[in-house]
């Protein structure tokens, strides 16, 4: 049995890539038709956790992270907003009934330089009792590489469970696996460890507030903008400042 790169979304795409890489005709193929959305996804918002504030053109809201799940990604994202890198960015992907997603790229469309990637923490966070990929939750976005996440985030908007890590049972062989609905028997371990489509996207946060304002960034009309052929929001959601409130 082998497994292939299934070109795993909301990954950024390369820079050496195209914004026209196939990936946007996988997801096409993946969406379904729009859910109602409704409340923070979760449970209730942890005493100490660092919160952090964003003010948009569209409104303001807040994340909140928790670096006993996923702490490397926390740190990562926290030194972003240390260093006001995230101020004059735009959510440059928006797909209704999926996610929206931004923290790379500035109201001109260049892309913002950032520091080394941080290691993918998504099965760990998981194993922690950390949240999935559902509906008010912030992940790290990526390539079809598990541990290329830099800057950019996304904040779903809906219950988003391929995206979630997978988690790997026991053994040496492992006796048994499934994966997309297909059962396997006797994989190597080390070959089930190897397959990047396995590893999902790390969560590390949630919005604890201004999800009403997620909800109209979701929705505001899109086509295409600066070196992407779409999902760009036609009136650009600018990110004024994000800042560390708690």
């Amino acid at each position: 049995m082998a497994f292939f790169n299934a070109g795993a979304l909301p990954c950024k795409p390369p820079q050496s890539a195209a914004p026209s890489s196939p990936f946007r005709r996988w997801l096409a193929a993946v969406l379904v038709a729009g859910l109602g959305l409704a409340g923070v996804a979760g449970p209730a918002a942890a005493q100490g956790s660092p919160q952090v504030k964003f003010v948009t053109t569209d409104g303001d809201f807040v994340i909140e992270v928790y670096p006993d799940k996923a702490p490397k990604t926390v740190a990562n994202f926290l030194q972003y907003v240390k260093d006001k890198h995230y101020d004059g960015t735009v959510f440059h992907r928006v797909i209704n009934n999926f996610m929206v997603q931004g923290g790379g790229y500035d109201a001109s469309y260049a892309e913002k330089k950032t520091r080394p990637p941080v290691v993918h923490e998504g099965r760990e966070a998981l194993a922690k009792g950390g949240d999935k990929n559902v509906v008010g939750t912030v992940a790290m976005a990526r390539t079809n590489d598990p541990n290329s996440a830099s800057s950019q985030f996304f904040i779903n908007v809906k219950d988003n469970e391929f995206l979630n890590p997978t988690v790997i049972p026991p053994g040496d062989p492992v006796p048994e696996f499934t994966y997309q609905g297909k059962l396997y028997k006797n994989v190597p371990r080390a070959q089930l460890l190897g397959a990047n489509e396995l590893y999902g996207y790390t969560v590390f946060g949630k919005v604890v507030s201004g999800m009403d304002v997620i909800n109209k960034i979701k929705a505001v009309p899109t086509g295409a903008g600066g070196p992407f052929p779409s999902d760009v929001p036609k009136t650009p959601v600018i990110v004024k400042s994000a800042r560390l409130v708690n």
